[in-house]
């Protein structure tokens, strides 16, 4: 699909991947709808991306309500009178398996999943009526094996990449020019592991715990050692010129971790884990 004139919604869209990416998309001549749950980052990015050329708005929304996922669509059609890509970025880090309070599990699976779910509800079918259009998922490498410490996330991240197989299909059932492209990064510098800044107030005292602070003092480090968020921008806009499914910056790690599972259901050791690996491409 050709972004020239095309408008493409992000959501995330204020910081990270989802600004990185808006940047790439204004690039190659798309109207852009940004959503993100921080006002005032939002009015900022919108800000710079304007001085920059862009043709660009912002509405502030929380993905987790479909409510606010229908005003980023409502506002594309009444700014640019189209929409032709939903970039489903928005996301949230917390949570090992153990001990991890079942709030804090909702809350990441409402941003990560429902986030992603009310997306495709909202626009693939306006996609399937005008026959053009684009969906892009963020899962991670997370979501292709599970890490430790970052159970909830995994999960989170597990349900995307299925979610996103489930739509390549049955798009393709349908024989529609509609695509799907599954971003499955490795560590990649952006504020993921900062997730907490936009946590529900009453679930703020949990990043006290002291498995909190060790999963957020080893994921910062790593995300500082990961890869630019324009690189991932560049393979996000390939992917959608190229119609591909699989968006992998990291491939040597998404390849061996799938390599590993594949060789432990066979009866060999556990898969290891190698952050070092998904740090760089």
């Amino acid at each position: 699909m050709e972004l020239q004139n095309r408008t493409a919604v992000i959501t995330g869209g204020a910081s990270g991947i989802g600004l990185a990416t808006a940047y790439k998309f204004a690039e190659l001549g798309a109207n852009l709808v940004l959503g993100d749950i921080e006002q005032s980052a939002l009015d900022s990015a919108v800000s710079r991306l304007r001085d920059n050329g862009a043709k660009v708005i912002g509405v502030r929304g929380d993905v987790s309500i479909e409510a606010d996922v229908q005003a980023l669509k409502d506002a594309a059609l009444d700014e640019f009178d189209g929409v032709h890509l939903i970039f489903n970025n928005a996301g949230v880090a917390a949570g090992p398996t153990i001990g991890t309070p079942k709030s804090v599990w909702d809350w990441v699976m409402k941003v990560n999943v429902d986030g992603v779910i009310n997306g495709i509800n909202v626009f693939v079918p306006h996609f399937l009526e005008q026959n053009e259009g684009h969906v892009i998922n963020t899962g991670s490498l997370a979501g292709l094996g599970g890490v430790p410490g970052m159970g909830a996330y995994c999960a989170s991240k597990f349900a995307v990449v299925g979610i996103s197989e489930s739509l390549f299909h049955e798009l393709g059932m349908r024989n529609t020019n509609v695509g799907v492209s599954a971003l499955c990064p490795g560590f990649v510098k952006t504020r993921i592991f900062e997730s907490q800044r936009n946590m529900p107030n009453e679930l703020k005292s949990y990043n006290e715990s002291p498995d909190a602070k060790l999963l957020n003092d080893l994921g910062s480090s790593a995300v500082n050692a990961g890869i630019d968020a324009e690189i991932v921008a560049d393979a996000v806009a390939d992917a959608v010129l190229n119609k591909k499914f699989w968006i992998l910056t990291h491939e040597r790690a998404a390849l061996r971790t799938t390599e590993q599972r594949l060789e432990w259901m066979r009866g060999s050791g556990a898969a290891t884990i190698n952050l070092e690996g998904a740090t760089q491409p």
